[in-house]
């Protein structure tokens, strides 16, 4: 869903390539002349019939550029006023060409428009430099995450085979999620450009690239914020001394009218364990005081990725599930940029988003939604995602579930500590984390959650009140419960008494769910959730979903008589 990071390897190829390409740039001549001439558990079907076919969540639809009414059934809160705003794959064709994988496809942009009970939607695809190359060409000039773009077909066979060693373009197809810099909305993936869009028209003003701000090769979806406004993110950088992991610090506010991104600062950079294969993230952690980052066994192996095109393989092909490497947790603090000396370290597993994170009695306490087999990202193949019957109960089988763990990482752990003890302070969390002979702390996690997870697939897109409880301790979070391969229900999540309670309506599958407060409440559910629910049943119709975030019941959902594919990430903006 959101994992396009592979793509920024390649904006920076000059240090690691440059002796492979004097090979190759020396034989051309030549060549012209002859050319001239799982431990995790896994859910069994035997209770229930085969899964419904999700073909039509995936596949291209039209966009809706003029506003449209919806036919609001129940009510949505008079309180509630603003834009939710969501992004995903729109577009998965162009002409001939097919994209492989879901993260592929072409940026739509959703709109709905909550105001004073009604509510409107419009979407527009996002006019990225990608998405207007492709169209002038009718077929697929950029490569993506997982699809190689082939060579122009108008072109000789020479001229077909000298452009496998051009450096490829980077692709501007920022289909994700939504993020905040100084006050402006940028549409973001993982490559070192986002989209500034105008969140009313739905219009992008302005292309931007990391890279001319900082010496980083992208940055995550999944920014975090500070109260005043400053933005932290983690990003790549490559080089002479090898990979490295950097953190981002963005200022609040802006010396210009013009600016974007002007003055983020790299506050510090952690070398990859491996230097040519550095670990694959999507999100990290933060508290009032600390970043986490999360440097798993889910490998990218760069010289596969920067090699690729001479291959004929997509970037998708540099990525690897290495569980015969740890996961590790690397503490920095982030006002002063300085990582910690602590090593934590916990088993092997893989997560793409975090919960939320907070400090307390001298501990980190990071939530997260894992799994313990890293090979997801291959199975979200656009044909293993369009199977039927038998094929499609095998594609969901083979697919690791993600569950809500915490971790504890104890900060002040002096050479004299003991050997072989639980080191956390905390007397509400079954979390350890223990000293070793070496010095480092293996940490073993705690489960967040109910047995009644399990059968609703585990939980992923985990959403919490940000705005209150972003770095604090916290009770609730929100997810999608997947007993598909796409979310098929909306999960209410209680960490501290590990209940759960759900919204399901069969047919219909929901999207990640977003907290809204209602304004002035003090308690932690004091608000509503939203979601946008769509079916492959042509005879229903998709629809914007209010739920009461205390009681997860139905307030009321606003219907729309427009096809939407599956989505990924979104964000309410009050006006």
């Amino acid at each position: 869903m959101f994992f396009q990071i592979f793509l920024r390897f390649v904006s920076n190829l000059s240090t690691i390539v440059t002796g492979f390409l004097s090979v190759v740039v020396h034989w051309i001549p030549v060549l012209k002349k002859y050319m001239e001439n799982t431990h995790q558990k896994k859910v069994i079907f035997s209770k229930r019939k085969s899964l419904p076919c999700i073909a039509p969540l995936l596949t291209t639809v039209e966009e809706t550029p003029q506003i449209i009414s919806a036919r609001v059934r129940g009510h949505f809160p008079k309180w509630l006023n603003g834009y939710l705003l969501r992004i995903g794959p729109g577009k998965f064709e162009y002409g001939k060409d097919k994209y492989n994988h879901w993260f592929d496809g072409m940026a739509l942009l959703h709109q709905f428009k909550v105001e004073k009970g009604t509510v409107t939607y419009r979407s527009k695809f996002l006019q990225s430099d990608t998405y207007k190359a492709n169209s002038v060409h009718d077929r697929i000039v950029i490569s993506e995450f997982g699809t190689l773009a082939l060579p122009d077909p108008c072109k000789n066979v020479f001229e077909r085979f000298l452009s496998k060693f051009e450096p490829p373009a980077i692709t501007d197809n920022t289909n994700v999620n939504y993020v905040q810099y100084k006050g402006d909305y940028y549409i973001s993936t993982e490559t070192n450009f986002m989209n500034k869009v105008d969140i009313e028209t739905l219009e992008k003003t302005e292309k931007v690239d990391w890279s001319k701000f900082i010496a980083v090769n992208g940055a995550t979806a999944h920014p975090h914020y500070d109260k005043d406004g400053t933005a932290y993110n983690m990003g790549n950088s490559y080089g002479q001394h090898g990979s490295c992991y950097n953190v981002i610090r963005v200022p609040p506010e802006k010396v210009d009218l013009g600016e974007t991104i002007h003055g983020a600062q790299v506050i510090c950079s952690i070398a990859s364990a491996e230097r040519m294969k550095p670990s694959y993230y999507h999100s990290f952690g933060m508290t009032r005081n600390y970043i986490v980052f999360i440097e798993q066994p889910l490998k990218m192996n760069l010289w596969k990725i920067i090699t690729s095109k001479i291959r004929g393989k997509a970037f998708s092909d540099g990525i690897s599930w290495e569980p015969q490497y740890n996961t590790w947790f690397h503490v920095v603090l982030k006002h002063t940029g300085q990582l910690l000396p602590g090593m934590y370290y916990s088993k092997p597993f893989v997560t793409f988003h975090q919960i939320n994170a907070f400090e307390d009695q001298g501990c980190v306490v990071i939530d997260l939604c894992c799994q313990d087999d890293g090979r997801s990202l291959e199975v979200y193949q656009l044909q293993n995602l369009r199977k039927t019957g038998k094929e499609l109960d095998q594609v969901y089988n083979s697919v690791a579930r993600s569950f809500p763990r915490r971790f504890v990482l104890p900060l002040h752990v002096g050479l004299n500590a003991p050997e072989g003890k639980n080191l956390s302070p905390l007397t509400y969390s079954s979390a350890s984390a223990v000293k070793q002979a070496d010095g480092k702390i293996l940490c073993s996690y705690e489960n967040l959650y109910p047995e009644d997870l399990e059968e609703e697939g585990g939980v992923e897109f985990p959403q919490i009140n940000y705005g209150q409880f972003s770095g604090k301790k916290y009770q609730f979070f929100y997810g999608c419960g997947f007993r598909h391969l796409v979310g098929d229900s909306l999960i209410k999540v209680d960490v501290v008494n590990k209940t759960l309670t759900v919204w399901r309506e069969d047919g219909f599958y929901p999207s990640e769910p977003v907290f809204v407060p209602v304004p002035g409440a003090n308690e932690e559910d004091g608000g509503v959730i939203l979601s946008v629910v769509i079916t492959p049943n042509q005879n229903e119709r998709n629809f914007l979903l209010v739920l009461d975030a205390k009681n997860f019941e139905e307030l009321g959902r606003a219907e729309v008589p427009v096809q939407m594919p599956y989505g990924f990430h979104g964000t309410f903006v009050t006006i």
